[in-house]
């Protein structure tokens, strides 16, 4: 059988992988490829391959880098099933349905026809089906797939697929030790594997050192009367932050100020998560069957409306706004941005990855300057980045990860990485545990014997 790389390959984002061979053509997601602006050359580029002949697309997650060109490939003639788990269903909903508003803006700018409507995401879900973990899906009777727990985000799988006695992973996203995702399913017995690396070449912070550090910056930014500007990913970071916060104030570690959730798809996200409690870890069960709202907490404010956003300005410092997006490349959080960005004692935090060309990776690197809406604003607010908020696996985790199936993989293929950290990961993963590594290129077929 063959496997086609045409997503994610050699770069972070942008998912899309397609195994073809013995009748059956599966597609593993379908994700926008992120930088400066949703629909860029490569979103508006023609799928390079029939998609009217692939008779299903799995999905692992619902960030948009997975699941963001979905409506476009229904678009172009794609007729098969749509397979992810009932979470990440949801959650994909509500974020395709949040991008046709991006779309039709860029659109409009630009003057060119949106990428896709609402007609797409529509028929999109139509063909859509929800399917719990370790659950197989079969194909000619012979291969079967199932989803298998990431530990990503909610409802975030790994895709397992068994065939002629062998065995193929695709690992989508794998989760950090989260505080509310359970660990990644162990997997063994496994022949390939297409792999993430984001983290391929670096260490996070843990969770302890990371709530410890971001109780000081709050604290730092009670006492200089600033504003903490969280730029937050709707999914998993807002809710992790949410849960840091709460665990702080009920232990009175930081005092009672207003907190701003200013974002309409990170409070739609948040109901879903308090909806989906099952797929928490063990612990945040057992916390939330005793009675803890883990969402829930004095003066934190969901502002669904514009208005109420435009009021946050109003409201006297010290205060902190969480708004996406989390890339600074739209959304809420340019206008908080614009505000506070000039501010010496206010604080913008970085808390997840920032893609080359957006403005969060400028402001990561040291920016003094930013343009945003026509305007250069000066970048005078400390600008700190907390990387143990990623819901990736570092560069250890990943190597642990592999370590547990180093005996019978026979190719490892890193995939969701920029090109220096995917090269010193499968450096690593060779020298270490002895695993034929390596990265494919965009567009390349490999043969493997599955």
């Amino acid at each position: 059988m063959k496997l086609k790389f045409y997503g994610a390959a050699q770069e972070v984002t942008g998912s899309n992988h397609i195994l073809e061979g013995d009748g059956v053509t599966i597609m593993v997601d379908c994700g926008f490829f992120q930088g400066v602006k949703v629909c860029d050359d490569k979103n508006n580029d023609p799928f390079p391959y029939d998609v009217s002949k692939v008779d299903a697309l799995f999905v692992t997650h619902a960030h948009l880098d997975h699941v963001g060109r979905i409506p476009k490939l229904m678009n172009e003639g794609f007729k098969g099933r749509i397979y992810s788990t009932p979470p990440t269903r949801e959650i994909a909903k509500l974020m395709l349905e949040d991008t046709l508003n991006v779309i039709a803006r860029e659109a409009k700018a630009d003057e060119h026809e949106p990428l896709y409507g609402e007609d797409a995401v529509k028929k999109a879900f139509e063909h859509w089906e929800a399917v719990p973990y370790d659950q197989d899906v079969t194909f000619k009777d012979d291969l079967r797939v199932r989803f298998r727990d990431a530990g990503h985000i909610l409802g975030s799988a790994m895709i397992e697929m068994v065939h002629n006695g062998k065995k193929l992973i695709f690992s989508g996203d794998l989760g950090s030790s989260s505080v509310l995702m359970p660990e990644s399913a162990l997997l063994s017995g496994v022949d390939y594997m297409v792999m993430e690396a984001v983290y391929g070449d670096r260490v996070h912070t843990d969770l302890a050192e990371r709530a410890n550090r971001l109780r000081d910056i709050v604290l730092d930014t009670i006492k200089h009367d600033g504003v903490l500007v969280i730029p937050a990913f709707s999914i998993e970071r807002t809710q992790d932050i949410l849960f840091d916060l709460n665990k702080m104030v009920e232990a009175n570690e930081i005092p009672e100020i207003p907190v701003f959730v200013d974002s309409p798809l990170a409070i739609k996200v948040t109901k879903v998560f308090s909806e989906n409690p099952s797929y928490f870890n063990a612990n945040i069960q057992n916390a939330i069957k005793g009675g803890d709202d883990i969402f829930k907490f004095p003066k934190l404010r969901f502002t669904e409306r514009s208005q109420e956003s435009i009021a946050i300005k109003d409201v006297p410092s010290p205060k902190i706004i969480i708004a996406g997006s989390g890339m600074s490349n739209g959304g809420r959080v340019m206008h908080h941005e614009r505000n506070y960005l000039p501010d010496p004692n206010s604080t913008l935090l970085l808390v997840g990855y920032q893609a080359v060309g957006t403005m969060g990776r400028a402001l990561q690197e040291g920016a003094k300057s930013v343009r945003i809406f026509d305007e250069d604003i000066p970048v005078n607010a400390k600008v700190v980045t907390l990387q143990g908020y990623s819901a990736h696996k570092d560069m250890n985790a990943l190597v642990e990860f592999v370590s547990e199936m180093q005996d019978s993989i026979k190719k490892l293929f890193v995939v969701h990485a920029e090109l220096g950290a995917g090269l010193f990961f499968a450096q690593r993963v060779r020298d270490y545990l002895g695993v034929d590594a390596r990265l494919p290129k965009p567009g390349e077929e490999v043969e493997i014997d599955f």
